[in-house]
């Protein structure tokens, strides 16, 4: 009887009233919950699981295990269907026009800067995912050569020359120098380059 009503003080489990207070153990794991992944790393992760759903559809599939530089380059074209900027053809009569004053029937494509972006997302998550750095496909020599060409044929049908970002001064500059200069390359996202870059990045991943 007195031990029935003991266990009933206590809750049945030796806490006051039914009252059972977080354990050290406990508080320990709220504080190792893990923090919200970066933008980049979400972005990774879907490049990553989307590469891979296009390896299961291929006919036959191809394991991962099996890739190679010819996958990633028939990635990187199947990829063009998705993209959103106007590549000028040779016949066409606004080719190397940077702003074409109507529209034309040219096809749109992925822009250059977002395909850069995509590689080297791609190749970390290879090796972060067990792949060995020197059998990365999406570090070959032909993969860069292909970005390369399609860097100058977008700068040529487009009208708008590459230019390499110059590395930023160590030396400190006053306020008003540095933000003239950052509007001048474009930082505050105005430029041709970083619009066509943000804009056919997020319709990169679609599958039907």
């Amino acid at each position: 009887m007195s031990h029935d009503r003991g266990k009933a003080f206590s809750g049945g489990d030796g806490s006051a009233s039914g009252y059972s207070s977080p354990s050290p153990t406990d508080h320990h794991e709220q504080q190792q919950q893990p923090a919200t992944p970066s933008r980049y790393e979400s972005q990774k992760r879907r490049d990553w699981n989307t590469f891979g759903q296009y390896l299961r559809n291929q006919r036959p599939p191809v394991p991962l295990s099996q890739c190679n530089y010819s996958h990633v380059l028939e990635f990187l074209r199947y990829l063009d269907q998705f993209g959103k900027t106007k590549v000028h053809l040779q016949g066409c009569i606004f080719y190397g026009q940077p702003e074409p004053p109507a529209p034309c029937t040219c096809p749109l494509r992925q822009a250059w800067g977002s395909l850069d972006a995509l590689i080297g997302r791609l190749r970390a998550a290879y090796e972060e995912n067990g792949g060995a750095p020197e059998s990365n496909p999406f570090a070959s020599g032909a993969i860069r050569v292909y970005l390369r060409e399609v860097r100058e044929c977008q700068a040529k049908a487009r009208g708008i020359p590459y230019k390499k970002k110059k590395k930023k001064p160590t030396a400190t500059t006053p306020t008003s120098s540095s933000s003239s200069s950052s509007s001048c390359r474009g930082g505050g996202g105005g430029g041709p380059g970083n619009s066509d870059r943000d804009s056919s990045t997020s319709s990169i991943m679609h599958f039907s």
